[in-house]
């Protein structure tokens, strides 16, 4: 008894404990990312065709598709086995997947090497086989030696042509829009000011007359590709040997995955894995990529960061070697530790009252009275969203940067001050580049708390799909007005407002593994900066 009793006022059996929590912690969190992980990188791995046949209700039905999921309910006879299929095909059943009992389906379940998945910029996935292809009239059918070649040569001149078509689009033809405007707020300014002679006025009308040219100029060649585009046909016939066209300017990819060999899975894999970084989302945010999300997101971070940085260190600087250390300081540093647990929507209410409303229809009306009442400022958009999330994480940079200022040996200080320096020299030169390093651990806490917040986000900027990224080829260049796309935000809508779940859910496990990986990017790149600076400056803390 005396050792039992020994042994807790010791506190032994507390170590033991915050190590048995911490480890199941690690346990929880490693758990959870493989289990991300996993279904993340399993969306992108090409799934075997099944060929199935369904007698249901003394009606025969023969389908074609991917098995998605499985289920068991429970019925009078007991339970009962079913199936999800992801059957495509959405212009003919009107529905990408479906159920079915597994007593209903024949065992004869086959795996037709033939079978071919076509990914469709409209209607989603269509499942079948290789009928005929219709180009330029000309019909090529499946059997023909020359028809896998035939098809591939048209895919590649549709590619480029939309290529293309989209280069003209996203540079020259938004170019004029952009000048257009510009032009549209520039008779505005004068019309204000009450300057806006005949002369201006035909100055002006020259310079829209000419970029009206030029935009007809680009809408013929347009007009042109478009037409060189479309009109020709891939025809497949679904399993029920329906016949499904579908015109080559809508086709993403075609491929077999039941052909597949190991090296042609894992060139599928790294080619989806390639069109979701680096390509636009389409389906309503179900097919595609996420670019626009990632560089909104990465950029919104790092605006915060240029913003939260300085005004922490600010106002920890004062807060401990500035203020006196009275009641009214008391009172502010608990006021500081009270905001970070504040929930982040009310940040995001003050935000949109705050930052958008008031400062920004303030600098509307200040600098651009030409364009109201359309908002440039006074609307929400990435700068106010970065305000935003600087104001959620200032308490934590402004702690953490407290923590390091106090862990300065008090000698360096006098000895600076003894030298000759000012305090401001000091503090400049010696007892801020010290402290730098508990400056990026807050940093670092800040990015991993905005990275991934949502709630404030959707009342200060974000939004389900941007037309136009940030940052573009128009003066000033970086629109910081401008609302963008964010991968919390993405998630979200994704998972809980897409039209079509099923088809959503994978993509939510891709996504917030990919927020989880550029999180973790973001936080080693600063844990690397701190740790240089660690080192940098540990001899003269010792």
């Amino acid at each position: 008894m005396s050792k039992f009793k020994a042994y807790f006022s010791s506190g032994e059996h507390w170590v033991w404990l915050n190590a048995g929590g911490i480890a199941t912690c690690l346990v929880m969190v490693v758990g959870l990312t493989l289990f991300i992980a996993y279904k993340g990188l399993a969306y992108f791995w090409p799934n075997h065709i099944v060929a199935i046949e369904v007698e249901a209700e003394g009606k025969r039905s023969d389908y074609l598709g991917e098995i998605h999921n499985t289920n068991e309910r429970k019925t009078l006879e007991g339970l009962k086995q079913e199936w999800l299929l992801k059957v495509g095909n959405r212009d003919l059943y009107g529905i990408d997947f479906k159920w079915f009992d597994t007593d209903d389906i024949s065992p004869n379940i086959e795996k037709p090497k033939d079978a071919v998945v076509v990914e469709r910029r409209e209607w989603g996935n269509a499942f079948g086989f290789y009928s005929r292809i219709e180009i330029n009239g000309v019909v090529t059918q499946a059997s023909d030696d020359d028809f896998a070649q035939i098809l591939e040569d048209e895919l590649e001149r549709v590619d480029g042509l939309l290529d293309k078509a989209h280069d003209i689009q996203s540079s020259e033809i938004d170019a004029i829009n952009y000048e257009l405007e510009s032009l549209r707020l520039e008779r505005r300014r004068y019309e204000l000011d009450n300057e806006l002679t005949a002369e201006v006025e035909k100055e002006i009308a020259q310079q829209e007359q000419a970029l009206r040219d030029s935009f007809e100029i680009y809408q013929e060649q347009m007009s042109k590709i478009w037409v060189d585009i479309r009109g020709n046909y891939l025809v497949i016939k679904s399993a029920d040997k329906q016949e499904i066209s579908i015109g080559t300017d809508l086709i993403v990819r075609y491929y077999q995955p039941n052909a597949f060999g190991i090296f042609g899975k894992i060139g599928f894999f790294f080619e989806k894995i390639h069109e979701f970084i680096f390509d636009e989302p389409r389906e309503a945010n179900t097919e595609g990529g996420v670019f626009p999300a990632i560089f909104g997101t990465v950029m919104m971070v790092i605006l915060m960061s240029i913003l939260v940085t300085p005004m922490g260190v600010v106002a920890a600087i004062y807060l401990r070697e500035y203020a006196s250390q009275g009641i009214a300081t008391r009172i502010v540093r608990i006021s500081v530790n009270n905001l970070a647990g504040v929930p982040s929507i009310v940040y995001g209410v003050f935000g949109l009252g705050f930052f958008v409303y008031f400062l920004g229809g303030s600098i509307d009306d200040l600098f651009y009275p030409e364009a109201k009442p359309a908002p440039t400022f006074g609307t929400p958009g990435l700068i106010w969203a970065a305000f935003t999330l600087a104001l959620l994480t200032l308490p934590v940079v402004i702690v953490s940067t407290e923590e390091g200022l106090a862990r300065i040996p008090k000698a360096i200080k006098e000895g600076s001050l003894a030298l000759g320096a000012t305090k401001f020299e000091t503090l400049w030169r010696t007892i801020l580049p010290m402290s730098s390093p508990a400056i990026m651990t807050g940093l670092i806490l800040a990015v991993a708390r905005a990275a991934g917040e949502v709630a404030p986000l959707m009342l200060v900027g974000v939004v389900k799909l941007a037309p136009s990224l940030p940052v573009d080829g128009n003066p000033p260049f970086i629109h910081l007005e401008r609302k963008f796309m964010h991968l919390g935000f993405h998630i979200y809508d994704v998972g809980f407002q897409s039209p079509n779940v099923e088809a959503a859910r994978p993509l939510v496990y891709a996504t917030a593994l990919l927020l989880i990986i550029i999180i973790v990017l973001l936080n080693l790149l600063a844990v690397r900066i701190r740790n240089n600076l660690r080192e940098k400056y540990k001899s003269l803390e010792n």
